[in-house]
C-alpha cells in the first residue's frame, strides 16, 4: 500500500516486514578427518510444501586448499558424483568487492538409470535483481561441533516522489519491503585425527 499526503494511509507493520524462522532444509553432517582426507555422512531432510524429501550421502574430499574436488555417493538413488569445490570467479566479473561469485561443475552417473551427465552452476550472494541477499553464517559451539545457518533477505527500498501543478500528489511514498527467511540449518560434527592438519 502506498502512502500519500492526501490519503494519509500507511501499510501495516506485518506487510512491511516478514520473518520466517522455520527452516525448509535440515542437515546433519558427521565428519571424520584422517590422513589429509575428510570422510562424511550427510543426512538431509527437505521440507518444502507440499512433499517431504530425504537424502543420505557419503562424501569424500581432501582437506588441502589446492584440491578442488569432492566425491559424493547417494546409496538411496544409487548415484555417484564428482563435484568441484566452489571456485571464485569474482575477478572475471565487474562486481563490487562485497559481492562473491563462485563456479561449481560436476560429473554424475546413475547406476539405477544407467545414465551419465554433467552440470555447472554459478552462484552469487546477490539475486539477479540486486534486491536479494542469500548467504550462510557459521557458529562454532565447541571443538568439533558447528552449526551453519543459510538465510536470505528480500528487500525493496522506499521510494519518494511528488509534484506541483501535475496529476502527481504533493508527496507520495511507496513503502519498502523486507522479508527475512531461515532456509537451512546444518549441524556439523567433526572428529579429526590428532595428526591431521585441517585447512578451513
Amino acid at each position: 500500500m502506498e502512502y500519500t499526503a492526501e490519503r494519509g494511509e500507511l501499510s501495516s507493520f506485518d506487510e512491511l516486514f516478514k520473518v520466517n524462522l522455520v527452516p525448509s532444509e535440515i542437515f546433519l553432517k558427521f565428519r571424520k578427518e584422517i590422513q589429509g582426507l575428510r570422510l562424511g555422512v550427510n543426512l538431509e531432510l527437505y521440507n518444502p510444501p507440499p512433499v517431504n524429501d530425504y537424502h543420505a550421502k557419503l562424501v569424500l574430499k581432501p582437506l588441502a586448499h589446492q584440491q578442488k574436488w569432492k566425491f559424493i555417493y547417494e546409496p538411496l538413488c544409487q548415484e555417484v558424483q564428482l563435484v568441484s569445490k566452489k571456485i571464485s570467479v569474482t575477478r572475471f566479473f565487474h562486481f563490487q568487492h562485497c559481492v562473491c561469485c563462485n563456479l561449481q561443475v560436476g560429473v554424475s552417473h546413475s547406476f539405477y538409470y544407467h545414465e551419465t551427465g554433467w552440470n555447472w552452476k554459478v552462484m552469487s550472494s546477490l539475486g539477479s535483481d540486486k534486491t536479494k541477499v542469500q548467504t550462510k553464517t557459521s557458529l562454532g559451539l565447541c571443538r568439533g561441533v558447528d552449526f551453519r545457518f543459510g538465510w536470505r533477505a528480500d528487500y525493496r527500498f522506499p521510494e519518494f516522489n511528488g509534484g506541483l501543478g501535475s496529476d502527481e500528489p504533493v508527496f507520495n511514498m511507496k513503502s519498502g519491503r523486507l522479508e527475512l527467511a531461515l532456509d537451512r540449518v546444518e549441524g556439523i560434527f567433526t572428529h579429526a585425527d590428532q595428526q591431521t592438519t585441517t585447512f578451513s
